[in-house]
């Protein structure tokens, strides 16, 4: 399973990209969240506030173990900007997997 964060506005280039190598579905959440950059200060009607959680996109992936690495170096390089809350990329093992309409188990159900 591969977990990434990343910015809102790579969703859909990463998505494509990630089709292209052969990843046929995704789960995508809404999160917000902080990492080095601590959040930010903005100026709204000329008062600074803080904003201390980053708006981020969050991408749950599973892939046979075959594939993991390019799908963690096609996130890397199509959400990467350069700058600061690029976001982060998770790869853990997964016991088991069920789809539910056919009951098809592990890498059939994927």
């Amino acid at each position: 399973m591969i977990i990434a964060t990343i910015k809102p506005f790579k969703l859909e280039e990463v998505r494509e990209a990630l089709t292209t190598v052969g990843v046929r579905g995704m789960m995508v959440s809404e999160v917000k969240g902080f990492g080095t950059q601590s959040g930010h200060t903005e100026i709204y009607r000329g008062a600074e506030y803080a904003v201390n959680f980053v708006p981020k996109v969050k991408l749950e992936i599973v892939v046979a173990d075959s594939m993991a690495e390019q799908v963690v170096s096609t996130i890397a390089t199509t959400a990467r900007t350069n700058k600061i809350g690029d976001g982060k990329i998770f790869v853990l093992d997964v016991e088991g997997a069920m789809r539910v309409r056919t009951g098809d188990i592990n890498d059939d159900a994927l």
